[in-house]
Formats: C-alpha cells, sequence, structure tokens
C-alpha cells in the first residue's frame, strides 16, 4: 500500500507553473478548469495527477464489482466504448452530448488508454468528473487498465515522457488504481455492460464476490511468480521470466493472486470476443479470453434474467455492431482508429423501455462523410500492409519453404503450393488465395512468382553486416524484446549495458526457442554502441529495424470485409482494442 505523505505532500507545486491548480475537494469548475487547459496541450502538474489517483482509488475501494445502474426518461444513461487515448473523440462526446452531470449520467466501457497520444489528460478528466459525481460516472475496467499491458502498447513511455521526474510513482499508484476498477456495469437490472465477453462458464454470481483488486495483470497467472532467472547474472534487476505461453512472471514483491478459475472468470469478461459460430472456443487472435456463440449469449442472459450485452473491445468501421440477434451490442468510441478515414466513433444512449439509441461522430472533418464501403477499404489496406510486415519478417523461412516447393527451380509455385507455404510458415489461418492478388504477381497460367511476396518492402538494415535471419527474427520479435527490457530498465534511462543485452538475449532465445548464434547478437550490439561507452540506447536499438514500403499501391478491391475480419483477428492488429 502506498503513502499518500511520500507521494503527494512532499511534491510541491512551483509558483512558475501555469498550468490548472485543482481545488479539493473538486468540483464541476475543476472539470471545466482541466478541459480547457488539456485543449491548449497543457499539462497537469504531477502532485495533482497523484492527488487525483490517490483520492480515486480511494472511492473505488468502496465499490462493489458491478456498478448497479437505474434510467428514467429525465435521466437517460450514455455509454461509451474504448477511447485509447485519443483525447480529441473525448472532447467531441462532451460536445455533441454534455458533459456528465446528475442529470447526464455516463459509463465508460474501459480501454481510457495507451495507443493514443493523450492517455493521461483521458485519465484525469474521467478520474475527476468521477470524483465530481461518483453516483453518475462509471468507469469499468477493460483489458488495457494492466500495467503491463502499459508496458507494451505506450501509456508507460507517455507517463515517463510527460512526467519525467515522478513518472515513476504515477506508474505506482495507478497499477493499484487499475485493480480497484469495477468490472462491469448491470443497467435496469436487465443489461450487462462489460469491456471484452462473455464464455460459456460465465459465473456472474461469483464475479459479485471475487477480489477483484488481486487481479493485477492477465500477464501475471495466479500461482506462477518465481525466481528463476538471474541466477547467473548481477545485472538483472526484478527478476523477469515467461511462461509457456511467453507470459511474464516476475520475482519482485509479492503479487496477491486470485484462485485460477476466478483469474479465469475476469479473463473472459475483459478479452473475450462474440462470432457468428455457435460455441464457445480459444480466442487465438488475442491469446486470452474466448470467442462465444449466439446460443452462449442466450444461455447467459436467460439464465441471470438479462436481455442484452453490451461491450466494446473491438473497432468497427460503424463505431458500434449489433450481432446475436440483437442481443451483443459492440460499441468503439475512438474514431480513426487504424488511421485516418478508417471509422466511426460512437455512443449509445439506454432508457428503461426504450430501445438504444446510437450516435456516431469522426473528429477529422475530411473523412467524417466517407461512405462505408470507403472506410471499410482504408482499414483493408491498413490490413494488408501490416500482413506484409509479418511476410517480410519471414523472408528466410518463406523462401526456403518455397525454394523446397520448387522442384524445377523456375521461380514459380502453384497457387495452392503457395497458399500451403504461406499458412505452414505463418500460421495465420487466413484464405491465402483469396488474398494472392494483393500479395504476389500471378502469371497468365495462375502460377505465383514466389518471390513477389517481398516485393516493395523491406526491413531496414541497421548495419550492412547484420545477418538476414537476425534482423528478421529481431523485427518480429521486437515487442517483445521491448517488455522484458522495460522490465529489467527499473530506472526507465532507456540505456542498457552490453552485459544486461546479452542477459536480455539469453532469457528472451531460452524461451521462445530461438537459434541464433550469440556472436552475432554479440557483433551487432558492438556497432550499435555508438560511442563505445559499454551502453546502447535500447529503444533506439529497436527503431533501427524498421519496414520500409518501397510502394503503397492501391489494394485491389476484391477483399471482402470477411477477409478484413478475419486478417483482423489472426494479426492481432489493435483489435486488441
Amino acid at each position: 500500500m502506498r503513502d499518500r505523505h511520500d507521494y503527494v505532500d512532499l511534491i510541491d507545486v512551483p509558483d512558475s507553473y501555469n498550468g490548472p491548480r485543482l481545488q479539493f475537494p473538486l468540483t464541476c469548475t475543476d472539470i471545466d478548469l482541466l478541459l480547457e487547459a488539456f485543449k491548449e496541450q497543457q499539462v497537469l502538474h504531477a502532485h495533482y495527477v497523484l492527488e487525483v489517483l490517490f483520492e480515486t482509488k480511494k472511492v473505488l475501494k468502496q465499490m462493489p464489482n458491478f456498478t448497479h445502474v437505474q434510467t428514467s426518461p429525465s435521466k437517460e444513461l450514455t455509454i461509451c466504448g474504448d477511447l485509447h487515448g485519443k483525447l480529441d473523440d473525448l472532447f467531441m462526446i462532451f460536445y455533441k452530448n454534455g458533459l456528465p452531470s446528475e442529470s447526464n449520467p455516463y459509463v465508460f466501457n474501459g480501454d481510457f488508454v495507451d495507443r493514443g497520444k493523450y492517455s493521461i489528460e483521458i485519465l484525469m478528466i474521467l478520474c475527476v468528473s468521477f470524483l465530481v459525481y461518483p453516483n453518475d460516472l462509471h468507469l469499468n475496467r477493460g483489458n488495457h487498465e494492466d500495467f503491463m499491458m502499459n508496458l507494451r502498447y505506450g501509456f508507460t513511455k507517455e507517463i515517463l515522457h510527460k512526467y519525467k521526474l515522478h513518472g515513476k510513482k504515477i506508474l505506482q499508484i495507478l497499477e493499484e488504481l487499475y485493480a480497484w476498477l469495477p468490472i462491469g456495469t448491470i443497467v435496469d437490472n436487465e443489461i450487462l455492460v462489460i469491456h471484452g465477453g462473455i464464455s460459456e462458464t460465465t459465473d456472474l454470481n461469483l464475479l459479485h464476490r471475487v477480489e477483484r483488486n488481486k487481479m493485477k495483470s492477465v500477464l501475471i497467472p495466479p500461482m506462477e511468480t518465481n525466481q528463476d532467472y538471474d541466477t547467473d547474472s548481477k545485472h538483472n534487476k526484478v527478476g523477469v521470466t515467461f511462461n509457456a505461453h511467453g507470459r511474464i512472471k516476475t520475482n519482485g514483491s509479492p503479487i496477491e493472486h486470485l484462485p485460477k478459475h476466478e483469474w479465469e472468470q475476469i479473463i473472459d469478461i475483459l478479452w473475450s470476443d462474440p462470432r457468428g459460430k455457435n460455441g464457445c472456443f480459444p480466442n487465438t487472435g488475442r491469446g486470452a479470453g474466448c470467442y462465444f456463440g449466439p446460443d452462449v449469449t442466450s444461455k447467459i442472459l436467460n439464465k441471470y434474467q438479462l436481455k442484452m450485452l453490451i461491450r466494446s473491445h473491438e473497432c468497427k468501421p460503424e463505431g458500434y455492431e449489433i450481432c446475436h440477434d440483437g442481443k451483443v451490442v459492440t460499441i468503439f468510441s475512438a474514431s480513426n482508429y487504424y488511421e485516418e478515414g478508417s471509422n466511426r466513433g460512437a455512443y449509445i444512449k439506454l432508457c428503461s423501455g426504450t430501445a438504444p439509441r446510437f450516435f456516431q461522430y469522426q473528429v477529422t472533418k475530411a473523412t467524417c462523410f466517407q461512405p462505408l464501403r470507403q472506410r471499410v477499404y482504408t482499414m483493408e489496406s491498413s490490413a494488408i500492409k501490416i500482413l506484409k510486415e509479418r511476410v517480410i519478417s519471414r523472408k528466410s523461412d518463406l523462401t526456403r519453404a518455397f525454394q523446397l516447393q520448387d522442384h524445377r527451380k523456375s521461380g514459380k509455385l502453384s497457387l495452392s503450393q503457395w497458399a500451403f507455404c504461406m499458412e505452414n510458415i505463418l500460421s495465420l489461418n487466413l484464405p491465402w488465395r483469396s488474398l494472392s492478388s494483393n500479395l504476389v504477381n500471378i502469371d497468365k497460367n495462375g502460377n505465383v512468382e514466389y518471390m513477389s511476396s517481398f516485393q516493395n518492402i523491406h526491413i531496414e538494415k541497421p548495419v550492412q553486416e547484420a545477418h538476414s535471419t537476425l534482423v528478421e527474427t529481431l523485427y518480429r520479435y521486437r515487442s517483445d524484446l521491448e517488455i522484458i527490457f522495460n522490465a529489467i530498465d527499473t530506472d526507465h534511462s532507456g540505456l542498457i549495458s552490453m552485459e544486461e543485452f546479452r542477459a536480455m538475449w539469453k532469457l528472451f532465445s531460452s524461451h521462445y526457442n530461438v537459434l541464433i548464434d550469440d556472436s552475432q547478437v554479440n557483433k551487432l550490439a558492438n556497432v550499435m554502441d555508438l560511442n563505445k561507452d559499454g551502453s546502447i540506447d535500447f529503444h533506439e536499438f529497436l527503431k533501427a529495424f524498421y519496414v520500409v514500403h518501397r510502394y503503397e499501391g492501391l489494394m485491389k478491391p476484391d477483399v471482402t470485409n470477411l477477409v478484413y475480419t478475419q486478417m483482423r483477428a489472426s494479426l492481432r492488429l489493435p483489435v486488441n482494442s
């Protein structure tokens, strides 16, 4: 438990600070003050950030796992989905729908942070509004309200950039605050609002009772902390290792765990996605939660006498989507999520006895009137670009597979042979035949020129001496390497010693079974030590491996939305919202 005195009272706000000054207890005036300051891109002082977080955590600790809300014609409820650090979307919602108040209640359904540039601003607006209207603004936990997810998807970097002196303290309090966020809202005793979804074993009675504060991270499963790492290295600062699924385990301060079956219950409601196929099966796209079908929805809703499930977690071209015979609604509030023009944002208004009403918007003026077909096309183009990056990251393996099939050494394969090689190496479960026209050249006889799989794209080498296999491996696993590095780099200096780098690589290669000669890694690290001081800027090291798209060609129009949906799941695009 953090001591408020050490985190707030010892941090003074200097007279020279010209940003917003909050007055506790907070009032609606402070909400207005914060909104105006953030519109001017001012940064809230760390003293106020920490005080807001401490006060928010104190109130959250008194709340149940599920907040129960009643609506009426004079008090409609607005539900917003993922915002992911996109402050302009929050401003748009407030402009169109009004600020939170006793007569204008809101539910924000998780994933406030990560990916976007203004996550701390969104979090401060929501927390201050929650403190002013604790009975009328409701915050549900999403899968990104997770300190380990923040390491990977940007919020940790944002905090440390904006709050260089006190950023670490802010991150420590956030870790505790996340764990106290409610895991759902029940509206009018008939609508369940959770971030992800359900499974065939979802037990709402159990979920009402679990000690949610013990759920620290999806990446730290129950009963799997240990001290395996660092038995032969003096440079590991926190002791990080991985289980068989690549999930981080830590031997730092003791972590209280939920029982495994309770942990799995929470994972399901934070991470799951609906699908049209009946049944419940593993969510291979995300690596957590499940895919649940219409039969599972009916079963769980009927069991608990509910009529509808409202969830977020997935970007939709129109900002919302209705499925499972109208019983499941997805709401997503971050417009232009993949890139400009890719999707609208939306929110829902609920009133007892009436059907949900949907409101759409798009922040970028130039794209707000694009038709659905154009927005889907933009999303598909983005997916094809990311798919090509996945292909180039396995160029060496794919080339060997192609050549093994090419018995005549003609440089060509049948479409079936090419598709077999692509799936065998990439294991993405994609319709390669349908995608072939967007990825390769096909001759008049229908044969694939297989080396065209890599045309117009390559991974830039930081040094020409680097082996292609090593470059591809580093590019393919750069996010995983960055997680290990961030956990080891406890002072957040961004610098890593050569010995730390070797220890990190040893850990990574052993758990991922990556067979790269250590001498290659040492040689590359030595070259990247530009000033020869025995350390390298690891983030710059990772940035040195980037994909160059030499030609941004237009995608052919025969890639359907169905294909895109499959790609999005298999590629783990920011569907992991």
